[in-house]
């Protein structure tokens, strides 16, 4: 078990903005990350759909954010791999690699959105063989073998492929991501069982830990993320405030999706979306009875479902970063230091 740990910051791009505000809503989010002392900068990829989540291309967004910071690692969580030419993946995260120093991490998964793979002319029940063969191709290439006769990838990489971080809901994917000696990535929320819809979500994962940490090869240090709703404000009724206008949104969506919530109470919305809400106090209080976090290597806050205003998502990262995490004891107090407006 780990008690101090990494600290990372997560973005769906979800702000309320129009596309272009958004990504430079995001480059500002993680240059405030990087100014209170986190770990990693997680960057999210969604297709089509800018309310599941606003950026099909996590590289180009990266690139940017690279050029206006110095030390913040830099993490697709995650890029969809089936969808994806796997030496194309290999190019773009070799490029940035150079461009950022050496801070890329590189989160892979299978995705599992119907209308996205139709779009691309994937097949879904095709995604698990795909993406095996994928990340094959994608090893290859980063250990420098040879691609054809007269072919290997460029630029040569320097040990991003003991960076790759693979996503799963499932035991069975813990267990392949341990065989491998790959980082684990745990999602903020996942589905349940459908005869134990209250099941605690660390519940949910824990077996999938267990199942990674019993896979890894003898003398492989786990690499294990776990990302977590969760939004810190100055006071409990602001927090609770812009809490009930972003899960009740989100909620809505999800009774249209076929889900079953059980009231639209916001501390039942709180609980049913695994969402960590409050002040430094209450958010330190409810994610330490989260177990699952006793093994995470980095924690990855994000304010998604809440998703409030730009100005209270860099407050957010500040409190998290200076008061949550110190609070826990997965980092050491450092000297605080304002947001401009704070």
């Amino acid at each position: 078990m780990t008690q101090t740990k990494n600290i990372g910051f997560f973005t769906r791009v979800l702000d309320d903005l129009p596309a272009a505000a958004r990504y430079a809503a995001a480059i500002e989010q993680i240059k405030t990350a990087e100014s209170f002392g986190i770990h990693t900068a997680w960057i999210a990829q969604h297709h089509f759909d800018p309310q599941e989540g606003g950026l099909p291309s996590p590289f180009v967004l990266l690139a940017a954010a690279a050029a206006q910071t110095s030390s913040i690692r830099l993490g697709t969580g995650v890029i969809t791999l089936p969808l994806e030419s796997a030496l194309r993946v290999a190019e773009d995260a070799g490029v940035l690699d150079k461009l950022s120093g050496g801070r890329v991490e590189l989160g892979l998964g299978t995705g599992g959105t119907p209308a996205t793979f139709e779009a691309f002319g994937v097949s879904l029940a095709d995604k698990a063989a795909i993406y095996a063969a994928q990340l094959d191709v994608l090893r290859k290439a980063f250990a420098g073998g040879q691609i054809t006769e007269s072919r290997r990838l460029y630029p040569a990489v320097d040990n991003l492929g003991q960076r790759i971080w693979q996503a799963t809901f499932s035991v069975e994917g813990g267990r392949r991501a341990g065989l491998a000696g790959d980082g684990l990535l745990l999602s903020r929320t996942q589905p349940r069982p459908k005869d134990r819809p209250d099941l605690p979500l660390h519940e949910v994962q824990r077996p999938i830990v267990e199942a990674y940490l019993a896979a890894l090869p003898q003398g492989v240090p786990p690499r294990i993320l776990a990302s977590r709703s969760i939004f810190v404000a100055d006071s409990r009724h602001e927090a609770i405030s812009l809490a009930q206008t972003g899960l009740s949104r989100v909620a809505a969506h999800f009774r249209k999706t076929g889900h079953t919530l059980p009231s639209d109470d916001i501390h039942d919305l709180i609980r049913r979306l695994d969402t960590h809400v409050g002040t430094v106090d209450d958010v330190a209080a409810s994610l330490a009875e989260d177990s699952v976090l006793e093994f995470a290597t980095e924690v990855a806050a994000q304010v998604h479902s809440v998703d409030p205003p730009p100005e209270y998502t860099l407050r957010s990262i500040e409190l998290y970063a200076t008061g949550v995490a110190t609070a826990l004891g997965w980092v050491s107090p450092a000297p605080v230091r304002a947001v401009a407006g704070h």
